[in-house]
């Protein structure tokens, strides 16, 4: 038997427009480092060196799979605290929250 949590509607979308937004501001800074730093500015970044290595090069082969694995741990650390201010518990199934209809009523079988 699943466990049903009791949310409005209301909460649940502002929930899911954080996480949204959450996704677009991490996602906007990875096409930034892989594509913009690997890509774009790789001319004027090679100028530098890291560990022997120019820096646009670094960029296209580690930095941008390095960014993108801190960006993962970041969001892990992000939607931990999302879900705490929205008062959601992540050990429940998705598709298990009880959201009231269009008529703010519960199924019957919920309540």
């Amino acid at each position: 038997m699943t466990r049903k949590q009791n949310i409005s509607k209301e909460v649940a979308e502002k929930y899911w427009r954080a996480n949204i937004a959450l996704l677009v501001k991490l996602l906007t800074v990875w096409f930034a480092v892989s594509f913009g730093a690997a890509i774009l500015f790789v001319d004027v970044l090679n100028k530098l060196h890291v560990f022997g290595f120019k820096l646009g090069f670094w960029f296209a082969q580690q930095g941008s799979i390095l960014i993108f694995v801190i960006l993962i741990f970041i969001y892990s650390f992000k939607m931990h605290r999302l879900e705490e201010a929205f008062q959601i518990e992540d050990d429940f199934e998705p598709d298990s929250y009880d959201l009231p209809d269009e008529n703010g009523e519960r199924s019957e079988a919920d309540q």
